[in-house]
């Protein structure tokens, strides 16, 4: 059972969590509750990674197993993230580009994918040339499963450093230089994690089944 990374603009988007499937939040002008699915349209948000990854390129990372989801990672330049420009910490900052969100199966959670999904994301980042990336972080809370933000400890314990501070939804940004050595080979990285193995489904006991053991 391999598990891979998969581009976000050529993963099935029915592989995604439910409420990520349609979800435009980052995607809307309109200023929005600070919640998954605060805007939802599933065609608008499948055309946005297809401009995204036409326009500037791969814009997610997507981990999978056999074709089923374990977690991803979205990031683009603010520019294709407007609703940056509503939140209480202030504008992001220009021409860099920012980690929008990242979601995890509950079976993957708690056991490094999280990390090697980042790492994946600002690996590529860095093949592109950037120099610095941003997100903004939401602080002081735990359950972040409908949460359009990624949490600050995480990034803080992951090199990021406050760039503009706010009590909810600070701005963190990583400067790259200091990942151009990085030699690790996440597909290795990610198949060792200690996640449970899906167990493929089989079909209940029955008589009829019995007959003839």
């Amino acid at each position: 059972m391999a598990r891979r990374f998969i581009g976000l603009s050529i993963a099935d988007r029915d592989m995604l969590p439910s409420r990520c499937v349609g979800c435009v939040y980052w995607e809307s002008s309109q200023t929005l509750p600070r919640e998954c699915g605060g805007a939802c349209d599933v065609g608008a948000a499948t055309e946005w990674v297809r401009t995204v990854a036409a326009e500037w390129g791969e814009c997610g990372r997507v981990a999978v197993e056999d074709g089923a989801f374990l977690g991803f990672i979205k990031y683009a330049p603010t520019t294709y993230l407007p609703q940056s420009l509503n939140l209480p910490s202030g504008a992001p900052i220009e021409d860099v580009p920012m980690i929008a969100c990242m979601h995890l199966a509950p079976e993957a959670r708690q056991r490094g994918l999280g990390g090697v999904l980042l790492r994946a994301a600002l690996r590529d980042l860095v093949a592109r040339g950037e120099r610095s990336v941003q997100a903004y972080a939401l602080a002081g809370r735990r359950d972040f499963e409908n949460s359009p933000f990624v949490g600050m400890e995480f990034l803080l314990r992951n090199g990021f450093t406050v760039a503009s501070p706010h009590h909810e939804v600070p701005l963190l940004r990583l400067d790259l230089k200091s990942l151009v050595s990085w030699s690790d080979n996440l597909e290795s990285v990610l198949e060792s994690l200690r996640i449970p193995l899906r167990v493929p489904k089989q079909a209940p006991a029955t008589l009829a089944n019995d007959r003839g053991r």
